[in-house]
């Protein structure tokens, strides 16, 4: 009896401090969880991609080089080939894929073997992943074919390890986003016949991405406020708006569109600049031209999505921002004539304790934090930051007048001092959900193209990764490869959100002039 008491015992300090259970459910809350951005993410916790990237890019230790860093034969690469199989991924649990993604899915079975299963939980051809009216997924807000790109999401859980296999003629190009969680934590395994349980929690998030974007997935908060303030920009002004008590978090900013705006909007929106201070900082958190902040410009550009968009009457953002002691809102009209506003902000009280959450981050940039090695001139920086936090999203919005495809660029993202990047993309139109430079509008919950000129001459897009954001222990470097210069020209400018815990470095300091932000390419007839 004692030996057992003794052996139980050592099974329980074996066991992380840190060990969790979640549910099948649980994890499917996770894509309309905007308040869990916010928590410190766990030691052990990361998010990473396998993907068909060209395998030529590689990293080499002995020289420190980068080599081959441009390579662009990004549909075909696989870990191994085992017989007529391709391997794509081999993880180890606990683990969930949020998302898969392809450009060019086949007809060849796309096999899925979990935690060490002699049979695959899915077997079938790769295409039909993709199609909601199918028998695998009837969930057309999270499975769906947008502007030729083909996107899956639906969590995939694995409690020790994962492997993803395809027979011959399976198509071209895949990505597969996951998360790997803390050593201990107990998750299910993934069944295609899954419990009712489970498949209604999908079905309830498919509806309210189909039915009610726009709308804090939390519902009204308790002791939740909302102040709506109308007021006039005086040109070349600094003006702080609100001033909030904490400990709290603002759930909601919603800017009202004003016909009286006309056709100056598009440079007006450019000119003001939101800023969002917390708990006394001297630098900003937030530091955005207004119209960008709301993740589509420049301009009024009309779409909906989960954490944020514009609609006929307003533009919304509903991320979920807390703060300890007080926040200060703050809008600064650069430009020569008056800007009439109608801003209404909602919050809340906490839910968790303060000490666990971190403080929301958005920035406007161009040409920032560029890399200073050669070999890696074609990587084009979209966050670079240190310290303890979570990269969930970006706003890319690309200026390009003589025309042509402006990208093909790989997103790659270093996680705590990486020299290889965890993710490692396929093409700038694949991190953006859909394929082939598709022209056409898209919105989806979670990716949009807002804007496009004809013949690529303007492209405004966003990503946002909510159940996949990538949490940081040390720092965050994620770049996207912009193939053309910017005096061809072709100029991106990108808005990067994220949270970071307090102390850690956001060391992107202010915008560039009016006259930069609004000059958009210095375009050349």
């Amino acid at each position: 009896m004692r030996f057992r008491i003794f052996a139980i015992f050592l099974v329980l300090i074996a066991l992380p401090a840190s060990a969790a259970e979640m549910t099948y459910v649980d994890l499917v809350k996770r894509y309309t969880d905007l308040e869990a951005l916010a928590v410190l993410p766990a030691v052990g916790e990361k998010c990473q991609q396998a993907s068909s990237y060209d395998r030529a890019s590689v990293y080499d230790e002995t020289t420190d080089k980068y080599i081959g860093w441009d390579a662009n034969g990004d549909g075909g690469g696989v870990i191994r080939m085992e017989g007529d199989e391709a391997v794509f991924a081999e993880m180890e649990g606990p683990g969930c894929i949020w998302r898969t993604w392809s450009a060019l899915a086949g007809r060849g079975n796309l096999k899925i073997y979990l935690d060490g299963a002699s049979e695959p939980v899915l077997d079938t051809p790769f295409d039909r992943y993709f199609d909601y009216s199918k028998d695998i997924f009837d969930l057309p807000s999270l499975v769906n074919i947008v502007s030729e790109g083909r996107n899956l999401y639906v969590p995939i859980t694995y409690q020790k390890s994962c492997k993803i296999v395809a027979d011959k003629d399976w198509g071209a190009y895949f990505q597969f986003t996951y998360t790997t969680f803390p050593k201990g934590t107990i998750i299910p395994t993934f069944k295609k016949d899954m419990p009712q349980e489970d498949l209604a929690a999908l079905k309830q998030t498919d509806r309210f991405l189909r039915y009610r974007l726009g709308r804090d997935p939390a519902g009204v908060r308790k002791g939740e406020t909302c102040e709506t303030k109308s007021f006039t920009l005086a040109p070349n002004s600094n003006n702080v708006i609100s001033k909030l008590s904490g400990p709290r978090a603002i759930t909601a900013i919603r800017l009202a569109i004003d016909p009286a705006w006309g056709a100056d909007a598009e440079k007006q929106l450019r000119e003001v600049v939101l800023k969002i201070s917390w708990d006394g900082e001297k630098q900003p958190s937030v530091w955005i031209p207004l119209g960008d902040f709301f993740g589509a410009a420049p301009g009024i550009q009309k779409y909906k999505s989960l954490p944020m968009g514009v609609t006929d009457k307003e533009m919304y953002s509903l991320w979920y921002m807390p703060f300890a002691k007080d926040a200060v809102i703050e809008l600064q009209n650069d430009g020569d004539k008056a800007f009439p506003i109608k801003l209404s902000i909602a919050s809340a009280p906490l839910s968790r304790d303060i000490n666990d959450l971190m403080r929301f981050h958005a920035k406007w940039h161009r040409d920032e934090f560029l890399p200073t090695e050669p070999e890696r001139a074609i990587d084009w920086t979209m966050l670079k930051t240190s310290g303890k936090g979570r990269y969930v999203g970006v706003m890319l919005d690309v200026r390009n007048p003589k025309g042509g495809w402006w990208g093909e660029g790989d997103e790659k993202f270093f996680i705590d001092g990486e020299k290889f990047p965890s993710t490692f993309g396929t093409g700038s139109e694949d991190y953006f959900g859909y394929a082939w430079c598709s022209p056409n509008y898209f919105q989806n919950a979670y990716h949009n193209q807002t804007r496009q000129a004809p013949d690529n001459r303007w492209a405004s897009l966003n990503r946002w990764q909510i159940a996949d954001s990538v949490p940081f222990q040390k720092s965050f470097e994620g770049y996207i490869e912009k193939y053309w210069p910017n005096d061809r020209p072709t100029l991106y400018a990108c808005t990067a959100y994220w949270y970071l815990a307090p102390g850690g470095e956001d060391a992107y300091s202010g915008l560039e002039p009016a006259s930069e932000r609004t000059d958009y390419c210095h375009e050349t007839n």
